[in-house]
């Protein structure tokens, strides 16, 4: 496993993950966002059929379909569904989907295979792959594959599963098979581990464990930490407000504005919670040695394709750059 950064798009398949609530989905649908801007045919696949993507990537949101529909020009989403793809899967070896359909309606079945660990996952990464492996008048279907992920404890065992199976089985094609996938999910050149963090205490916590665990279990490709939500400071470095706040009567008002005390009070916390942020930006990349690029904390939240750009170009570089 390699630390040097790469370019997120020179990626075939990059694995969105992190701990819940840090914006793993929007992290996902901006980079789908931005790779598309950006030329690049991309699909995004969601582990959670409720996942925000459809609302996030198109104009008029539904439900993800396990078949990849486009929601936008260059941007298709799909519900990595496992027994879906379980069936899929056993149609094509078999030969006759028929056959299938009826074993996998079946209850007890559906309830043993619920039951049975890990084969969901490897099913899931399986379908991952033959998506990759997609093509389209000789060239791949999909430029870029972003995966949004299991939170960040079931997304190590996700990424774990391949290796599992090959340790423990010795021949045969589900072998064979399982052993494409891991080449895939180690392969730096294709593949790539996006965790994304907040700069706060639990969360910084969290991905370094993540981290460590990824380098000393798994060889899947990590470089970088995406942070998201980092408040800027209030104020441009060159200047002293607080200081020209200060000399000013404590209840003097200008305007509209609140009173002068007010003012001091509230650029005081904004500086505070944005030296804060900083300062678990920097121990993230400290603890890990990895690069952590930020994305901007939005006011009013995420409220369309417009911020998904703004925060495009904050991960990606402004588009024009990369014409």
């Amino acid at each position: 496993m390699s630390d040097r950064e790469t370019p997120l798009l020179e990626r075939r398949l990059v694995i969105v993950t992190g701990k819940g609530g840090t914006g793993k989905t929007t992290l996902a649908a901006t980079l789908a966002l931005g790779a598309a801007s950006r030329g690049l045919r991309v699909l995004v696949g969601a582990m959670d059929p409720d996942a925000r993507l459809a609302t996030l990537l198109g104009d008029r949101p539904t439900p993800l379909a396990y078949e990849p529909s486009e929601l936008r020009p260059n941007v298709w989403a799909c519900h990595l569904e496992p027994f879906a793809a379980l069936s899929e899967y056993l149609g094509l070896q078999i030969g006759s989907q028929r056959i299938v359909e009826p074993v996998l309606r079946n209850r007890a079945f559906r309830q043993l295979l619920m039951a049975a660990p890990g084969w969901r996952d490897l099913i899931t990464l399986g379908k991952v792959w033959h998506l990759e492996q997609m093509e389209d008048s000789g060239r791949p279907r999909f430029d870029l594959i972003v995966v949004d992920a299991p939170a960040t404890g079931h997304g190590l065992t996700f990424l774990d599963v391949p290796r599992v199976v090959v340790s423990a089985v010795r021949a045969g094609p589900l072998r064979e098979h399982t052993e494409r996938v891991e080449a895939l999910i180690v392969d730096p050149k294709r593949t790539l581990l996006l965790p994304v963090a907040l700069a706060e205490e639990l969360p910084t916590r969290e991905t370094i464990e993540l981290v460590t665990r990824v380098r000393d279990d798994l060889r899947v490709p990590v470089d970088r930490i995406v942070v998201n939500a980092v408040h800027a400071s209030p104020y441009p470095d060159d200047l002293d407000v607080d200081a020209a706040l200060a000399k000013l009567a404590p209840d003097l008002r200008c305007g509209s504005l609140p009173p002068s005390r007010m003012l001091r009070a509230c650029g005081a916390i904004l500086r505070d919670r944005a030296a804060l942020n900083q300062r678990y930006v920097d121990e993230l990349a400290r603890e890990t040695g990895l690069p952590t690029p930020t994305l901007p904390y939005l006011r009013d939240g995420l409220r369309g394709s417009a911020d998904l750009e703004t925060l495009a170009d904050a991960l990606l570089g402004p588009l024009r750059a990369a014409a």
